[in-house]
């Protein structure tokens, strides 16, 4: 089971950090990525990281605005948004990916579990 929180509306420069707590998987046998979809648009890759926190994959659009990590002790994963735009306008999900599929991390369809997603709203 994947939960996301951390919803927020905000305006544009603000930081928010969402976070994803996963519960009922095995260690080695996912790992865990970040999602958005924005309105009327498809899901776009956001971020992926290791069950363990050690390997990060980063969509191409982020440029050093946002960091995805892994909680200590916990099985909580985080996305800290620095810098927003209204274009980081979207409903924001994790999901859960098999390790065996991580060259695919890019690719929503390979994901197996998905949480039931965030609210981000920027705007002034």
């Amino acid at each position: 089971q994947l939960q996301a929180f951390g919803r927020g509306f905000v305006q544009p420069g603000s930081s928010l950090r969402l976070s994803c707590a996963a519960s009922g998987f095995t260690s080695d046998d996912y790992d865990i990525g970040w999602f958005r979809q924005a309105p009327g648009k498809g899901r776009q890759f956001v971020a992926a990281i290791t069950w363990s926190g050690g390997t990060i994959v980063y969509g191409y659009f982020v440029n050093g605005r946002f960091t995805i990590s892994k909680e200590t002790g916990k099985n909580t994963f985080l996305l800290q948004m620095n810098r927003l735009e209204p274009e980081d306008t979207a409903v924001y999900s994790c999901a859960a990916i098999p390790t065996t599929k991580w060259r695919f991390v890019r690719y929503p369809e390979k994901y197996d579990y998905w949480g039931q997603g965030t609210l981000v709203t920027v705007s002034s």
